[in-house]
């Protein structure tokens, strides 16, 4: 390691490619600028969570109610993100960045944080595939292969890590930097220029945000990063995730904080499913059924999409829809069949209630997705015009999980042990993005695997079977389920995991008396 002024970067090749002096200084003027109140917003979290746990629970913001009431809009999206209508996500990995921004969707978010594994080599490396990707100097050559980024690319957006996560390969001032400022620090200082003289500008996905107080501290790193460039303030573009129910609420104020640079709303729904089963874990009306049963129909589900399209529409902000994690087998057709049948609906659905755009994670499904959109928006770039006036949400619809329809049984307790398994040693082993019975998990879903299990243990709920679900039985079905995956990954690539790893930690995070906040913390102590 060496130290310069404070800051201490761990040693790697790609090191100095990456964190030059005038990098590292901009780096570390954004930590010591912002981390302090970083640090502050997570003790608030902290102590929000002890609330919930004592019983209560969130309602719209008496506070903010004249932000809510009043007549205003977000600047008005640049025009390579006026048109949204399929977005595909993936890893920063080289291939499949080259991959998805050939894919033919609008937008390629490249994803530092729930798809990918914070090893230093995967950081590193991302870093350098944005910068290429932005100067169109991203190839590869692989298995004898050339890859080469087309003519009309999908537009880059680029997912920092969020608020939660360290970066403990950067020290300031003798702490791990925080993740996030670290990735959009670096993407930003050596990008902007060049991506600004390119006709388009950085842009972001902002994961996890709770409260609209997150929202400011990230405008307010904006501001400062593009006054330090000598970049024009509204210059960056950021979507926020919805993707925690605390954020639900506040959907008006978090456009509101981000207003000079708000590119819209998504609905993340994975991390959304695992935020209510963590934030009212010791509730057992929020006890979810079966991950499977836990759709976009449910009313508590319903009641937040319809919320954000029309809070955005109001706005003049674009909503974006929910993820399609499906992956086409093309040696199981009648799977294929079928999943897509239900993609095309989830789509439809989607592109009806007034979505302008939607996710997808694999190539094959961008003509599916796209199909549905073109149904509905035709040559327009989206329906931002389309108010949504019939929508009237409050409190108790946002609240509604006891509604979800569903069963708790064996197979979804076998299923929830098998993912959160196999996903964990895939992270820990440098995936972060792990195809699993046909779908696409990342750290969101692996999440919700293991709430589930503990609020069913924390709640001692029956399978449908008339069994209780106790510690003993999840861990004797870890036990069964690391044998299903010795058969089924073969056993040199079952031997070549970090399975022993991965069951200390799904254990640690399904069972332990205290829920822990993200199963990504103790997994990255493991991380070399």
């Amino acid at each position: 390691m060496t130290d310069l002024n404070g800051i201490v970067i761990s040693e790697h090749d790609l090191r100095e490619e990456v964190f030059t002096p005038e990098a590292i200084f901009f780096v570390g003027s954004l930590v010591r600028a912002f981390g302090d109140r970083r640090n502050a917003l997570l003790v608030d979290r902290r102590i929000r969570q002890d609330q919930f746990d004592a019983g209560e629970r969130p309602d719209f913001l008496s506070e903010t109610a004249e932000i809510r009431s009043r007549t205003w809009t977000i600047d008005p999206a640049p025009q390579d993100l006026l048109d949204r209508r399929v977005e595909i996500t993936g890893p920063p990995d080289r291939k499949m960045m080259i991959n998805a921004l050939n894919s033919g969707a609008r937008v390629f978010m490249a994803d530092f944080e729930d798809s990918s594994t914070p090893n230093w080599e995967n950081i590193l490396n991302a870093q350098i595939n944005v910068r290429d990707a932005i100067r169109g100097d991203l190839t590869l050559q692989h298995n004898g292969k050339n890859y080469a980024v087309n003519d009309d690319p999908a537009t880059l957006v680029v997912r920092p890590r969020g608020w939660h996560l360290p970066e403990r390969h950067v020290q300031v001032d003798g702490h791990p930097a925080p993740a996030s400022l670290v990735d959009f620090g670096l993407v930003f200082f050596h990008n902007v220029h060049k991506a600004l003289s390119g006709g388009s500008a950085p842009y972001f996905y902002l994961p996890k945000l709770e409260n609209h107080q997150e929202a400011r501290l990230w405008n307010d790193v904006f501001c400062h990063a593009q006054d330090a460039l000598g970049v024009p303030r509204g210059s960056i573009k950021a979507t926020v995730l919805i993707e925690t129910i605390t954020a639900a609420f506040e959907m008006d104020e978090i456009l509101y904080e981000l207003r000079e640079h708000s590119a819209g709303l998504n609905a993340g729904r994975w991390d959304y499913i695992f935020s209510v089963a963590k934030k009212f874990k010791n509730d057992p009306t929020f006890v979810l059924p079966d991950r499977s049963s836990v759709s976009m129909t449910a009313p508590f589900m319903r009641a937040y999409t319809e919320l954000m399209v029309a809070t955005c529409h109001k706005r003049g902000a674009h909503a974006i829809g929910g993820m399609a994690a499906f992956i086409p087998n093309r040696r199981d057709p009648e799977v294929t069949t079928r999943a897509l049948s239900k993609v095309k609906e989830d789509k439809r659905r989607e592109a009806e209630d007034g979505c302008d755009g939607t996710w997808v994670a694999h190539p094959d499904l961008v003509e599916v997705a796209e199909a549905e959109f073109n149904a509905v928006l035709g040559k327009k770039s989206n329906q931002i015009d389309r108010q949504r006036p019939d929508v009237q949400v409050n409190a108790e619809d946002l609240l509604s999980v006891d509604q979800t329809s569903g069963r708790i049984t064996r197979d979804g307790l076998e299923t929830n042990v098998y993912i959160g398994l196999h996903y964990i040693a895939s992270w820990l082993s440098g995936t972060g993005a792990v195809a699993i019975y046909n779908l696409m998990e990342d750290a969101a879903t692996a999440e919700i695997s293991r709430a589930q299990i503990w609020q069913w243990v924390r709640h001692s709920r029956l399978l449908e079977d008339g069994t209780t679900v106790t510690a003993e039985l999840v861990r004797a079905t870890v036990d069964e389920q690391l044998a299903i995956l010795a058969t089924d990954l073969g056993v040199e690539a079952f031997a070549a995991l970090p399975f022993d790893k991965a069951k200390s930690v799904f254990e640690q995070v399904a069972l332990d008396s205290e829920f822990t906040e993200f199963l990504t913390l103790p997994a990255y102590e493991l991380l070399g």
